[in-house]
Parts: structure tokens; C-alpha cells; sequence
């Protein structure tokens, strides 16, 4: 069996087993509670971790990031997500633009897409050459391990989506208003190069699939089944034990003292709901 029938048998099997929406929210909120002592263990031993996610359009990168954030703090919990690089930016070292959002003790970056962009998005339309792609692949490695020596816990995803269920995601964001603005004209043209990025994937992995940063890929067919399964291994690659912290009480108000509501009308929002 291929590769590419593998991942259709895994998307057509995902399709009958999709997890509910009862059982996802149980062990997300479990799962939550361990975000939070992780976040609370970065700040106590000065931590600094790395985590970057890539996949095809539509994989359900963003998704999967949001499910990590929405209970922590944004100060801690860090999303770098770059826009296309100005004229300077593209005179400089490949990874230049990257470095500075790598994390400083006491925070946790998540990079949705990354300086992988080189392998896959820009290889594949044409935005560097083959020569420079290259280069990137043999040197990246190489800027990971000085990474990872300067004390950075570095976890690398791809999210893995079938060609069906990324049909379906791409055309339900072309029907809903809410989410139209997450299909670019890139998107659409991205989207008939299927075989040119799993050549351009498998490449990438073959180059940068290291011991001290190997590749994690999940598959996300399910989009719930997917984060879960991402958070936990997650989890279970960083280190951290339970910070102690003082029991919270909440102190008595202060008395008013005199003090009296103001007359002054204010200006309510109204009511609709």
C-alpha cells in the first residue's frame, strides 16, 4: 500500500469514528488543567519551549493552537504567526526573521508555520529555488541543535489531512461567511499541487527528521481526535512537576466610606439579547 491510499484508508476510517462532541470537551478541560501547571512550571524554573506546527492548508493548525491558548495567558503561551517577508527581511539569513520570537525563560512559543516554510509553501510555488531550498535542508538541522543546546525544549508537528477531508474544510470556508477570510488566493492555488507538496513533505522529513528534533505527525482527519492527541504528546515531552502555590482566599471588601453611586446617566449598550 502507498503512502497516499494509507492516508485515505486512515481519512475514510476517521470518518465513521469521529469523537463526540461530549467526550472532546471532558478531556479537553483535562487536559487544560495540565496546560496550566506546565505554564505555571515555565515561570517557576525559567523554561523556555518551542513548539512549531506545519501541515497542508486546511490540516488544522490554527485550530489545534487555539485549543492549547484559550484557558492560559497569551504572556506565557506565545503565537507567532509571520507575515510574508518585507524587502529587507529577504535579504537576510533565511532563519534571521525566526530567531528573535524564540523563547526567553519563562515562555512558551508556538509557531503556526515556521521557518519550514522554505520546504514546503515556498519550495513548492516557486518562491526560492531548488538550490536555496536545498541549502536550507542541509544547514537546518545544524541551527536546531543550537537551538536545543541553548536550553530550548524544541517539539516539532505535522498535522496530516487527507485530500477528501481537506476538500471539505477548504469548501466549507468558501460557504461560510465566518471563515472566508481563512481561504487566500495562495489557498487556491496550493490546493492542485497535492502530489508536489507530499514530494516536497517527504523531503523534508528525510532531511530534518533528527533524533535531537524529530517529527511528530498527527493525523487530523478528526479535528478533536487530532488536538488531544497533539496535547497529550505534548505533554508528555516536557518535563514539568507541580508548582507549589499558597492556598487563595479572597480579602474582605474595603467600606464604603461615604461613597455614593454617581448621578451621571451612562451610556448602556442596548439590550438585544
Amino acid at each position: 500500500m502507498t503512502r497516499e491510499n494509507a492516508m485515505n484508508v486512515n481519512e475514510a476510517v476517521a470518518e465513521h469514528e469521529r469523537l463526540s462532541a461530549k467526550t472532546y470537551e471532558k478531556e479537553l478541560a483535562r487536559l487544560h488543567v495540565e496546560l496550566v501547571k506546565v505554564q505555571q512550571w515555565v515561570v517557576h524554573a525559567g523554561a523556555k519551549i518551542c513548539v512549531v506546527f506545519e501541515g497542508r492548508d486546511g490540516a488544522g493548525k490554527g485550530g489545534t493552537i487555539k485549543a492549547i491558548t484559550e484557558r492560559v495567558s497569551p504572556r506565557i503561551f506565545r503565537v507567532v504567526a509571520l507575515p510574508a517577508p518585507t524587502e529587507r527581511e529577504k535579504t537576510q539569513m533565511y532563519v534571521q526573521r525566526y530567531l528573535p520570537h524564540l523563547p526567553a525563560a519563562g515562555e512558551i512559543t508556538l509557531f503556526d508555520r515556521s521557518w519550514y516554510n522554505r520546504a514546503g509553501v515556498e519550495r513548492v510555488m516557486g518562491f526560492c529555488t531548488q538550490e536555496q531550498a536545498e541549502t536550507f535542508l542541509r544547514g537546518v538541522p545544524l541551527v536546531e541543535r543550537a537551538i536545543i543546546d541553548s536550553g530550548v525544549i524544541l517539539l516539532k508537528y505535522w498535522l496530516e489531512v487527507g485530500q477528501e477531508e481537506q476538500t471539505r474544510r477548504l469548501e466549507a470556508r468558501i460557504r461560510d461567511e465566518r471563515k472566508i477570510w481563512k481561504l487566500s488566493p495562495m489557498d487556491l492555488r496550493s490546493y492542485s499541487r497535492w502530489y508536489d507538496y507530499s514530494r516536497a513533505r517527504d523531503e523534508m522529513f528525510a532531511a530534518t527528521d533528527t533524533e535531537h528534533a524529530p517529527w511528530y505527525v498527527v493525523r487530523s482527519d478528526d479535528k478533536r481526535r487530532a488536538r488531544l492527541n497533539m496535547i497529550s504528546h505534548m505533554l508528555t515531552n516536557i518535563p514539568y512537576t507541580d508548582v507549589p502555590r499558597e492556598k487563595v482566599k479572597l480579602p474582605k471588601r474595603q467600606k464604603p466610606e461615604g461613597y455614593r453611586e454617581s448621578d451621571r446617566p451612562l451610556r448602556y449598550v442596548p439590550e438585544r439579547y
